[in-house]
């Protein structure tokens, strides 16, 4: 089973929406059971509360729900818990980091770097651009999933 964090500064936009794009998208392909998937934040900021709605409403446009979805923040322990932990900007892989005593097994990584066009996702709290947020979760899930199946993981 692959274990995959996405991680963002509160929890309630980006990574949560990694978390339900990554598992619709291996739902839809059969492979649910190879995949254990969470999201969590680096900030103190967001901590119980549920996806952020124009995220919420961007994610149900798609035919994604994300019910039940409370933020929490990233543990040192989920170092070990997971396989792969995924920022969305460099801001996030730095407080991973500092989160997690640092990153010794090479597991820490942003989302685009499973794409083409590696680089940082902007914080749509701030830009309100949730389309541009979601094309590029979307392509950086799939960028992970031919990256898993290329390394023979799935």
């Amino acid at each position: 089973m692959i274990k995959v964090l996405f991680v963002c500064h509160g929890n309630i936009c980006r990574s949560p929406m990694g978390e339900f794009i990554l598992k619709d998208m291996v739902a839809k392909q059969g492979l649910s059971d190879c995949f254990y998937i969470e999201s969590a934040a680096t900030s103190t900021e967001e901590i119980g509360n549920p996806v952020y709605p124009p995220a919420r409403r961007k994610l149900a446009e798609h035919g994604i729900g994300c019910g039940g979805h409370h933020a929490r923040r990233m543990e040192r322990s989920d170092y070990q818990k997971f396989d792969l932990l995924i920022g969305m900007e460099e801001v996030n892989v730095r407080n991973m980091r500092r989160i997690a005593g640092g990153d010794p097994e090479g597991k820490i990584c942003r989302m685009l770097d499973f794409t083409d066009h590696p680089g940082d996702i902007d914080d749509p709290w701030y830009t309100g651009d949730f389309t541009t947020v979601y094309r590029q979760i979307r392509e950086g899930c799939e960028g992970l999933l031919d990256f898993l199946r290329r390394n023979g993981e799935i």
